[in-house]
Protein backbone atom coordinates (compact mmCIF):
# COMPACT_ATOMS: atom_id res chain seq x y z
CA UNK A 1 0.00 0.00 0.00
CA UNK A 2 1.25 3.49 -0.80
CA UNK A 3 2.06 5.82 2.05
CA UNK A 4 -1.26 7.12 3.27
CA UNK A 5 -2.12 10.75 3.78
CA UNK A 6 -5.56 9.76 4.97
CA UNK A 7 -6.34 9.97 8.65
CA UNK A 8 -7.06 6.67 10.36
CA UNK A 9 -10.69 7.77 10.78
CA UNK A 10 -11.02 8.61 7.08
CA UNK A 11 -9.37 5.36 6.10
CA UNK A 12 -11.80 3.48 8.37
CA UNK A 13 -14.77 5.26 6.78
CA UNK A 14 -13.52 4.34 3.33
CA UNK A 15 -13.03 0.69 4.32
CA UNK A 16 -16.56 0.63 5.71
CA UNK A 17 -17.91 1.99 2.43
CA UNK A 18 -16.19 -0.87 0.60
CA UNK A 19 -17.62 -3.46 3.03
CA UNK A 20 -21.12 -1.97 2.71
CA UNK A 21 -20.95 -2.00 -1.08
CA UNK A 22 -19.61 -5.56 -1.14
CA UNK A 23 -22.61 -6.63 0.90
CA UNK A 24 -24.99 -4.79 -1.41
CA UNK A 25 -23.63 -5.60 -4.89
CA UNK A 26 -21.00 -8.32 -4.44
CA UNK A 27 -17.44 -8.22 -5.72
CA UNK A 28 -18.31 -8.34 -9.41
CA UNK A 29 -20.74 -5.42 -9.07
CA UNK A 30 -18.29 -3.38 -7.01
CA UNK A 31 -16.58 -0.63 -8.98
CA UNK A 32 -13.99 1.95 -8.07
CA UNK A 33 -16.49 4.58 -9.28
CA UNK A 34 -19.07 3.32 -6.78
CA UNK A 35 -16.49 3.24 -3.96
CA UNK A 36 -15.39 6.79 -4.81
CA UNK A 37 -19.00 8.01 -4.83
CA UNK A 38 -19.95 6.23 -1.60
CA UNK A 39 -16.82 7.36 0.24
CA UNK A 40 -16.78 10.90 -1.23
CA UNK A 41 -13.30 10.28 -2.61
CA UNK A 42 -11.77 10.46 -6.03
CA UNK A 43 -10.82 7.39 -8.02
CA UNK A 44 -7.32 8.85 -8.28
CA UNK A 45 -7.04 8.82 -4.48
CA UNK A 46 -8.21 5.22 -4.32
CA UNK A 47 -5.73 4.06 -6.95
CA UNK A 48 -2.91 6.12 -5.43
CA UNK A 49 -3.50 4.65 -1.97
CA UNK A 50 -4.34 1.03 -2.86
CA UNK A 51 -3.34 0.49 -6.48
CA UNK A 52 -6.21 -1.81 -7.40
CA UNK A 53 -9.70 -2.93 -6.51
CA UNK A 54 -8.49 -6.34 -5.20
CA UNK A 55 -5.96 -4.65 -2.91
CA UNK A 56 -8.55 -2.19 -1.59
CA UNK A 57 -11.08 -4.97 -0.99
CA UNK A 58 -8.53 -7.15 0.82
CA UNK A 59 -7.35 -4.22 2.98
CA UNK A 60 -10.98 -3.36 3.78
CA UNK A 61 -11.70 -6.93 4.84
CA UNK A 62 -8.55 -7.02 6.97
CA UNK A 63 -9.57 -3.78 8.67
CA UNK A 64 -13.13 -5.10 9.09
CA UNK A 65 -11.98 -8.37 10.71
CA UNK A 66 -12.73 -7.98 14.44
CA UNK A 67 -10.82 -11.01 15.72
CA UNK A 68 -7.04 -10.96 15.81
CA UNK A 69 -6.56 -14.62 16.53
CA UNK A 70 -2.94 -14.40 17.70
CA UNK A 71 -4.00 -12.06 20.53
CA UNK A 72 -6.34 -14.66 22.04
CA UNK A 73 -4.77 -16.62 24.89
CA UNK A 74 -7.18 -17.88 27.54
CA UNK A 75 -4.82 -20.57 28.79
CA UNK A 76 -6.64 -23.49 27.13
CA UNK A 77 -7.21 -24.41 23.52
CA UNK A 78 -10.94 -24.88 24.08
CA UNK A 79 -11.10 -21.47 25.73
CA UNK A 80 -9.18 -19.90 22.84
CA UNK A 81 -11.54 -21.35 20.22
CA UNK A 82 -14.61 -20.35 22.19
CA UNK A 83 -13.23 -16.82 22.57
CA UNK A 84 -12.63 -16.61 18.81
CA UNK A 85 -16.25 -17.52 18.17
CA UNK A 86 -17.63 -15.28 20.91
CA UNK A 87 -15.96 -12.18 19.51
CA UNK A 88 -18.30 -12.02 16.50
CA UNK A 89 -22.06 -11.77 16.90
CA UNK A 90 -24.52 -13.92 14.92
CA UNK A 91 -25.80 -11.11 12.69
CA UNK A 92 -22.30 -10.15 11.61
CA UNK A 93 -21.35 -13.81 11.08
CA UNK A 94 -24.28 -14.24 8.71
CA UNK A 95 -23.39 -11.12 6.71
CA UNK A 96 -19.69 -11.95 6.63
CA UNK A 97 -20.38 -15.54 5.59
CA UNK A 98 -22.52 -14.39 2.66
CA UNK A 99 -19.89 -11.85 1.63
CA UNK A 100 -17.11 -14.45 1.81
CA UNK A 101 -19.12 -16.91 -0.33
CA UNK A 102 -19.45 -14.17 -2.94
CA UNK A 103 -15.73 -13.47 -2.80
CA UNK A 104 -14.96 -17.18 -3.07
CA UNK A 105 -16.88 -17.20 -6.34
CA UNK A 106 -15.06 -14.08 -7.58
CA UNK A 107 -11.55 -15.43 -6.93
CA UNK A 108 -12.09 -18.11 -9.56
CA UNK A 109 -11.89 -15.44 -12.25
CA UNK A 110 -9.52 -13.05 -10.53
CA UNK A 111 -6.04 -14.28 -9.52
CA UNK A 112 -5.12 -10.76 -8.32
CA UNK A 113 -8.00 -10.86 -5.83
CA UNK A 114 -6.99 -14.34 -4.66
CA UNK A 115 -3.40 -13.19 -4.12
CA UNK A 116 -4.47 -10.05 -2.23
CA UNK A 117 -6.87 -12.01 -0.02
CA UNK A 118 -4.21 -14.62 0.73
CA UNK A 119 -1.58 -12.03 1.64
CA UNK A 120 -3.72 -9.61 3.60
CA UNK A 121 -6.48 -11.72 5.13
CA UNK A 122 -5.93 -15.47 4.99
CA UNK A 123 -2.21 -15.76 5.77
CA UNK A 124 -2.35 -13.48 8.85
CA UNK A 125 -5.31 -15.43 10.23
CA UNK A 126 -3.71 -18.81 9.50
CA UNK A 127 -0.52 -17.56 11.15
CA UNK A 128 -2.51 -16.40 14.19
CA UNK A 129 -4.29 -19.75 14.39
CA UNK A 130 -0.89 -21.44 14.16
CA UNK A 131 0.28 -19.43 17.18
CA UNK A 132 -2.79 -20.51 19.16
CA UNK A 133 -2.14 -24.14 18.21
CA UNK A 134 1.59 -23.89 19.05
CA UNK A 135 0.72 -22.63 22.53
CA UNK A 136 -1.59 -25.64 22.94
CA UNK A 137 1.27 -27.96 21.92
CA UNK A 138 3.63 -26.19 24.35
CA UNK A 139 1.06 -26.62 27.16
CA UNK A 140 0.83 -30.32 26.33
CA UNK A 141 -2.82 -30.15 25.22
CA UNK A 142 -2.08 -31.37 21.69
CA UNK A 143 0.61 -33.78 20.50
CA UNK A 144 3.16 -32.02 18.33
CA UNK A 145 2.89 -34.75 15.68
CA UNK A 146 -0.91 -34.68 15.45
CA UNK A 147 -1.72 -34.56 11.71
CA UNK A 148 -4.91 -32.55 12.38
CA UNK A 149 -2.82 -29.50 13.38
CA UNK A 150 -2.26 -28.61 9.71
CA UNK A 151 -5.93 -29.17 8.89
CA UNK A 152 -7.54 -26.84 11.45
CA UNK A 153 -7.84 -23.89 9.02
CA UNK A 154 -9.53 -26.22 6.52
CA UNK A 155 -11.90 -27.49 9.19
CA UNK A 156 -12.91 -23.98 10.27
CA UNK A 157 -13.43 -22.70 6.74
CA UNK A 158 -15.32 -25.88 5.93
CA UNK A 159 -17.71 -25.28 8.81
CA UNK A 160 -18.51 -21.79 7.59
CA UNK A 161 -19.06 -22.89 4.00
CA UNK A 162 -20.86 -26.17 4.69
CA UNK A 163 -23.73 -25.12 6.94
CA UNK A 164 -25.46 -22.76 4.50
CA UNK A 165 -24.84 -25.23 1.68
CA UNK A 166 -26.04 -28.37 3.46
CA UNK A 167 -28.64 -27.02 5.89
CA UNK A 168 -29.61 -23.72 4.26
CA UNK A 169 -29.04 -22.10 7.64
CA UNK A 170 -26.65 -19.32 8.58
CA UNK A 171 -23.52 -19.87 10.63
CA UNK A 172 -23.96 -18.68 14.21
CA UNK A 173 -22.10 -18.86 17.50
CA UNK A 174 -24.00 -21.90 18.81
CA UNK A 175 -23.23 -23.88 15.65
CA UNK A 176 -19.53 -22.95 15.68
CA UNK A 177 -19.16 -23.70 19.41
CA UNK A 178 -20.70 -27.14 18.83
CA UNK A 179 -18.52 -27.69 15.76
CA UNK A 180 -15.35 -26.79 17.67
CA UNK A 181 -16.27 -29.12 20.56
CA UNK A 182 -17.50 -32.01 18.38
CA UNK A 183 -15.06 -31.87 15.44
CA UNK A 184 -11.99 -29.67 15.87
CA UNK A 185 -10.99 -30.43 19.46
CA UNK A 186 -11.52 -34.22 19.16
CA UNK A 187 -9.47 -34.24 15.95
CA UNK A 188 -6.69 -32.58 17.95
CA UNK A 189 -7.02 -35.09 20.77
CA UNK A 190 -8.44 -32.55 23.22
Amino acid sequence: MARSRLTPQRESELYQAVIDLLGEVGYDGLTMDAIAARSHSSKATLYRQWGSKPELVAQSLRHHEPVRIAEIDTGTLRGDFHEMVARTDDCRMEKDSAMMRGLAHAIGDNPELLQALRELLIEPEVTGLGQVLRRAVERGEVAADNPALDLVPHMMIGAVVARPLIEDRPVDQAYLMTYVDAVVLPALGV
